[in-house]
């Protein structure tokens, strides 16, 4: 199914705007750089840096975190997320997952994801509609 192998890197980064702060994502009282914003950069650098490596009509689906958010980030950031591809068990994958600002790092951990058939995994989703 898929060409992986451990040690696949990727980055992203977004900057910190009102609508990723916690006030606004409900996850807190302040405009900072949101955990939960956190959280989905490093899904989806994990995400994106194995994509182009997998067959067409399969891709991944994240089903664990584990991580630390240290430092807040101010609104006008840029914040930099780096993956790195750590174990490859089956269809179970985890990444080292790392997030930065200009003054350095501000969270860190594991992504677990699994590989999936998009097709097949949203058939058994939308079954649950009945």
């Amino acid at each position: 199914m898929a060409e992986l192998e451990v040690g696949i890197k990727g980055t992203g980064s977004v900057l910190v705007e009102q609508g990723n702060t916690a006030l606004a994502m409900g996850s807190g009282q302040l405009p900072v750089f949101a955990t939960p914003a956190m959280i989905a950069l490093m899904e989806k650098t994990a995400s994106e840096s194995i994509q182009n490596y997998l067959e067409d009509g399969y891709g991944s689906v994240g089903t664990k975190l584990e991580v630390k958010h240290s430092s807040a980030t101010p609104l006008g950031m840029e914040v930099h997320c780096e993956s790195e591809l750590l174990t490859i068990d089956g269809r179970r994958l985890v990444f080292s997952v790392k997030a930065f600002d200009k003054a350095g790092l501000i969270g860190e951990g594991t992504h677990e994801r699994f590989l999936i058939k998009n097709e097949s995994f949203l058939k058994k989703a939308e079954g649950k509609l009945g």
